[in-house]
């Protein structure tokens, strides 16, 4: 599949995460997402509210990062409190044990708390890695019930890894056209975003956002 690099720049998430980023760091991601034309930035809700004039940049932060193992009620507190401070964007980690344990009830109640709580766009982590198939398939059955707006693949910290072709394969199938895919952890080039997309991403999030969109620069893609 053959994707501008303008087109995919606007599905991009420029991401940063790391436990020890600096204000300092954020600022520059910001700066570098409108030079870029990403279609948002995500960051630690620790960093809320940003002083920076976003332009067109939308803002996304983390809701119950990365572990998932977080009550419903403080992953929804914690997610109102980031829509307050101006989060256009939320991405929820659901707690995939009830999964394991055969309770996707619990993951449905969880999503429904922080979607209550959250003003803006939901999307809902799944640890797809560490999941079978069937677990993936269940999760975004759950996240769409519970009114979610996307399901997203990977945290990026799990040591399972991150998004696969396959995962993405199997949330497009299962509520593709429906909700939103985000595609993260683990994409650093050109070739694996654009596998991505093919496979059913609409949305990408990416910590090295200059080095993918460079190799498509250098591969035509305009």
């Amino acid at each position: 599949m053959d994707i501008s690099r303008q087109a995919l720049a606007r599905m991009i998430d420029h991401t940063l995460l790391r436990t020890d980023a600096t204000p300092a760091e954020v600022s520059a991601l910001i700066a570098e997402a409108k030079e870029l034309n990403t279609y948002s930035v995500c960051i630690s809700p620790s960093m809320l509210p940003v002083a920076e004039d976003l332009g067109d940049v939308k803002l996304a932060t983390v809701c119950g990062f990365p572990s998932g193992n977080h009550t419903p009620q403080t992953k929804a507190s914690e997610a109102a409190e980031s829509s307050k401070l101006g989060a256009d964007e939320i991405d929820m980690v659901i707690n995939i044990s009830h999964l394991k344990a055969g309770r996707p009830e619990r993951v449905l109640e969880e999503i429904e708390a922080v979607r209550a709580a959250t003003s803006g766009v939901l999307k809902v982590i799944i640890e797809s890695a560490a999941l079978t198939d069937e677990e993936v398939v269940e999760a975004c059955r759950q996240a769409e019930a519970a009114g979610a707006d996307y399901v997203k693949t990977s945290t990026g910290f799990h040591p399972a890894g991150g998004a696969t072709v396959r995962a993405i394969e199997l949330m497009h199938e299962t509520v593709g056209g429906r909700l939103g895919i985000k595609a993260s952890g683990g994409i650093r080039d050109w070739a694996s975003a654009q596998a991505m997309v093919a496979a059913g991403a609409t949305r990408l999030g990416l910590s090295s956002s200059r080095a993918v969109l460079d190799g498509g620069q250098a591969e035509g893609a305009y």
